[in-house]
């Protein structure tokens, strides 16, 4: 996966931790994308329903 000469364990360690910090608010970022991308859905559809029902009750 990762060509890399570590000095020591720690270092490796530490360098995998960062990986894996850094794999995971990638994973955040995106599920929080998909999130905001549904919820503006919602309320675009919940808008469009309640229109949809002032013209029925107007009709």
């Amino acid at each position: 996966m990762f060509n890399c000469y570590f000095k020591s364990s720690k270092e490796k360690k530490s360098f995998y931790q960062h990986k894996k910090l850094e794999m995971l608010n990638y994973i955040k970022d995106s599920l929080e994308r998909k999130i905001a991308s549904v919820t503006a859905s919602i309320e675009v559809l919940e808008s469009q329903i309640g229109r949809d029902k002032e013209a029925e009750v107007t009709n």
